[in-house]
């Protein structure tokens, strides 16, 4: 595990940051967009948890944001970087996982029947607002990967993700007793 020693190192103060490779990229280039985008979508989760949701809700959303962590150290070496270096992968098997999660909650909320706006329970807008952040992550790898050698299962993983955070949304609702906040097409 990496020991951080000092916050600020002032590498940055010229708009440059280094990769997991120790290479110096621009700031806004795209793959720390990419990874950048990552960790807000993980401040989304620590948020979700914060305002109390479900415990099933939370414990897969602990799991998660450990994953993202994966992720994040997936997106920090580029391919051409990662040479000997051991990092933690996201791999078919956490894809399989949050498909097993979707299944499971999918059952108790039952199928959808008319599209939803984010809101009901504090927690579950949270989720709504995690999902967007997601989908955002997951457009901007995909760019990525238009110019890069990109991992494929980091594109599942937050294709997977993104529904799991919708289905997530519900499930919070149901548990709490509120109804899905449902979009009224005539309004």
């Amino acid at each position: 595990m990496p020991r951080i020693t000092k916050i600020y190192t002032r590498g940055g103060d010229d708009g440059t940051t280094s990769l997991g490779s120790g290479k110096r990229v621009a700031k806004d280039a795209l793959r720390i967009e990419a990874y950048g985008t990552v960790d807000e979508l993980n401040a989304c989760l620590g948020l979700a948890l914060a305002s109390g949701v479900d415990d099933d809700v939370a414990s897969a959303l602990k799991r998660i944001q450990n994953e993202l962590f994966h992720l994040g150290s997936v997106l920090c070496f580029p391919e051409e970087d990662r040479g000997e270096i051991r990092i933690p992968q996201i791999e078919k098997h956490h894809v399989d996982w949050l498909e097993a999660l979707l299944d499971r909650q999918t059952a108790e909320v039952g199928p959808l029947e008319n599209f939803i706006l984010p809101g009901g329970t504090v927690g579950a807008a949270n989720l709504h607002l995690a999902r967007t952040v997601c989908r955002r992550a997951e457009r901007i790898l995909v760019t990525l990967a238009r110019e890069e050698s990109v991992d494929p299962w980091a594109v599942k993983y937050l294709n997977r993700l993104s529904d799991a955070l919708f289905v997530m949304a519900r499930y919070e609702n149901r548990r709490k007793g509120v109804a899905d906040v449902l979009w009224d097409s005539r309004a």
